[in-house]
């Protein structure tokens, strides 16, 4: 009883302190004829917007224009975190290698972008960015792909409705899949019967969508980029100030994630690889079916982290001039003189998808941890 009691009282003091800190704050705002509410997010937002993923006018309302700005937040955080993955995978396996310069390399790399800020890192991106050549004279690494100071230009597939609806295909016939594969592999452990899974592979992943192709008639055609006077027509193009941010993150979050992939498979204890070496399995083998699977109840927790790390830097991209959702609500803030309802917008956009990566991360943590007996 003496416990609860106290838990009320400290409950009872911190809902105390919020309500005096939102009446001083509403009084000294109405003392000043300062604007309150989020009523403007209907008005005419009248910015322009120059490199969005969603279509956008400055005629559009705030509300588009912060819509606008979490997109291309999601934009560089989802595509940043599948490749500083990938990368930072990659690297923490290298440094681990029996091949002394691959293993020497790595470690320069994890070294060397781990003590460096990751603004000045972005900084630098954007400045060799900009020091490219202009359009005219861009790099051609590889036929169709252009490299200059107007950004990376790809070739890409125009993507519309009916290309969607394959691709929504596509994503059914893996769910399927998926969950008849469970199926299959529980009946091989009640009956010991080996059951073939490529038979629903070709026709869930590959006949599906080849027929919801056909029948729509969709076009695949590739766009290739062209030079047109001073500037690039069609293909994909990624601007400068998201490709400095996108190279930024990925190359700083890789680092961390590698010595995360590094000391995970370090916990693996040492009779599994002798017990491994002994049937003659190739070392790829070992990591990706014995190693890596155990390995995983260790990355998981501290990759969480760097997932959300990566998330909330992505918000440095105001300083190169990369319109997300920082910079969208700062320019609103100075145009309607609404810096806590702003700032609010702001929180709560990184506090939802902080969220979301936090919680589907322990969800998948939860399916891979030692069920205990």
């Amino acid at each position: 009883m003496k416990g609860l009691f106290w838990q009320v009282l400290v409950v009872g003091i911190a809902v105390a302190v919020i309500a005096f800190l939102w009446s001083n704050t509403v009084t000294n705002l109405s003392a000043r004829r300062i604007t309150t509410g989020f009523a403007f997010l209907g008005r005419e937002a009248g910015m322009p917007i120059a490199d969005s993923l969603l279509a956008y006018n400055p005629r559009d309302s705030y509300l588009w224009a912060f819509a606008v700005g979490i997109a291309n937040t999601l934009r560089v955080a989802v595509i940043g975190i599948v490749l500083a993955t990938v990368l930072g995978t990659l690297i923490g396996i290298s440094r681990l290698s029996a091949n002394w310069l691959l293993s020497r390399l790595a470690a320069v790399y994890v070294e060397t972008l781990r003590d460096i800020p990751l603004l000045l890192q972005l900084l630098f991106w954007y400045v060799l960015m900009q020091a490219l050549p202009a359009a005219r004279a861009a790099w051609r690494p590889v036929e169709g792909v252009f490299l200059s100071n107007r950004g990376l230009i790809l070739p890409a597939i125009p993507v519309g409705s009916p290309q969607l609806w394959v691709i929504g295909a596509a994503v059914l016939g893996l769910a399927v899949f998926y969950l008849i594969r469970r199926w299959q592999i529980a009946q091989q452990i009640s009956d010991g019967k080996p059951r073939p899974a490529w038979p629903f592979a070709v026709g869930l992943i590959v006949a599906l969508p080849v027929l919801v192709s056909v029948l729509l008639g969709v076009s695949w055609t590739i766009e290739w980029p062209a030079l047109r006077g001073f500037n690039f027509v069609g293909g994909l193009t990624l601007a400068p100030e998201y490709f400095a941010l996108l190279l930024a993150l990925v190359t700083y979050t890789s680092a961390f994630i590698a010595e995360i992939v590094r000391s995970g498979i370090q916990s693996v204890p040492r009779g599994q690889w002798d017990a491994a070496n002994a049937l003659g399995l190739r070392r790829s083998f070992m990591l990706r079916q014995i190693i890596l699977p155990q390995a995983l109840r260790v990355i998981v927790p501290p990759m969480t982290s760097q997932y959300l790390n990566l998330t909330k830097n992505s918000s440095l991209a105001v300083a190169i001039g990369y319109q997300d959702v920082v910079s969208i609500a700062n320019t609103t803030l100075n145009q309607t003189g609404q810096p806590i309802e702003a700032i609010a917008l702001i929180m709560a956009v990184f506090l939802t998808i902080s969220l979301s990566i936090s919680f589907f991360m322990n969800w998948y943590n939860s399916r891979i941890a030692l069920v205990e007996r």
